[in-house]
């Protein structure tokens, strides 16, 4: 039986990425969802109905975590929610009902992602360089005809019927190809000999204006456009450092580096899983070592240059778990109150990546017993000022790291 849609999706890889990558240095705002044809969506990012460029920065932000982090599609659906509420994005379809609501966000997940799968999986079989491709459908409960009549088709991997209909070929659709190395090896692959393309199967049909089994602006392959340049990107991020994020984040265009990280940082469930990375240090479960909270952006690096005289390219802000269990243990307890401070809890690190993202002030701070240069960043929220100091560690690592946090209560 195959994977259920919905554990594929959340199982990200190199191509994949890339393959959605290659769209964010092309926002674009839209009215409907056809104002992007064809292969236009290999190099361009879009909501229907998403004119704002703040808006579309944060909205491509959640698609690319789901994407790369596979969040799933509840923590996408949280994302969704708090961009909507954030950017006060009115008149899109399906806002009035629940269920309206709940359609529209698994159109824009699934299609982003279902896209960028297989323009991925396009890119690995060009790579393998697979002579036999088997089109298998994707089972769903309530099948395209046509799309359940080419299951099992097997073909040379250069026929012209790829061109158009490498899946997926509708909203919704879930179709895949397979490669075969050999004959035999697509029969195995579940594809069936003895069925053959159909007289007229690449003629418009003059009912509809297009190819039988094929949706409006989806007869083209995805990413196949830019299949060689996904191989190019993903080779790059075989061999990920420290977190399979910042790798991606690395190879974003340079005009959209900062929207990007930007919105990463906003993201509510960026927020939430940094909650659920201090609970799991507190309790003493194992968890990644070090991640990221985002590429330091272009006003980031300006102002520390102007404290530090550093200048920090190609930085991350990161957080680890040693900076977790000295948050807790040096200012998670209630003698805080008796410095004048508040108690750190795993609530208040989920602020880590906003007040990091926009702090009221940076300041030099000195430098650390092991030499390196600290910087302090400092935000109010509500009635609570939260100071958190920040290590530049060398070029090798290309990180400020979080060292210490700690806060205070003001009078409004």
């Amino acid at each position: 039986m195959p994977e259920p849609i919905e554990a594929i999706l959340r199982k990200p890889f190199p191509h994949q990425v890339a393959a959605f990558r290659l769209r964010l240095g092309n926002l674009v705002p839209s009215s409907a969802w056809n104002d992007l044809a064809g292969s236009a969506n290999d190099r361009g990012f879009m909501v229907a109905g998403a004119v704002k460029a703040d808006l579309l920065a944060d909205l491509a932000a959640a698609v690319d975590r789901s994407i790369t982090e596979g969040t799933g599609f509840e923590a996408f659906k949280q994302d969704f929610r708090s961009i909507v509420a954030k950017r006060g994005w009115t008149g899109w379809t399906g806002e009035d009902t629940e269920a309206g609501q709940a359609w529209r966000m698994r159109t824009v997940y699934h299609t982003n992602m279902r896209t960028s799968y297989m323009g991925g999986r396009l890119a690995q079989l060009r790579e393998g360089n697979f002579p036999f491709w088997v089109y298998r459908h994707g089972g769903s409960a309530e099948p395209r005809l046509q799309h359940l009549a080419w299951d099992g088709l097997i073909l040379p991997s250069d026929h012209p019927f790829w061109l158009k209909h490498f899946p997926p070929n509708g909203f919704g659709c879930n179709c895949r190809i397979v490669g075969a190395s050999s004959m035999a090896g697509a029969i195995r692959r579940g594809g069936d000999p003895t069925k053959v393309l159909q007289d007229g199967w690449d003629q418009v049909n003059p009912n509809t204006g297009r190819l039988d089994g094929i949706g409006e602006g989806w007869d083209h392959a995805p990413a196949g456009s830019v299949s060689d340049m996904v191989q190019t990107m993903a080779s790059k991020t075989i061999n990920w450092p420290y977190s399979i994020s910042r790798a991606y984040m690395d190879d974003l265009p340079a005009s959209a580096q900062d929207a990007h990280s930007t919105a990463y940082r906003n993201l509510y469930s960026l927020h939430e899983d940094i909650r659920r990375y201090a609970d799991a240090v507190a309790d003493g479960r194992s968890v990644a070592p070090i991640r990221t909270m985002g590429r330091l952006s272009q006003s980031h690096r300006r102002r520390i240059a102007e404290v530090s005289g550093r200048d920090l390219e190609n930085y991350h802000f990161t957080l680890d778990d040693s900076a977790v269990r000295h948050f807790l243990s040096s200012h998670g307890s209630v003698s805080e109150a008796l410095r004048g401070q508040f108690q750190i809890n795993q609530d208040n690190l989920a602020l880590l990546p906003r007040l990091l993202d926009r702090p009221d002030s940076i300041e030099a701070a000195g430098i650390t017993r092991a030499g390196h240069p600290i910087v302090r960043f400092t935000r109010q929220f509500g009635a609570q000022v939260y100071t958190v100091a920040m290590e530049i560690r060398d070029k090798k690592h290309h990180m400020l790291a979080v060292q210490n946090m700690w806060g205070r209560q003001v009078s409004n």
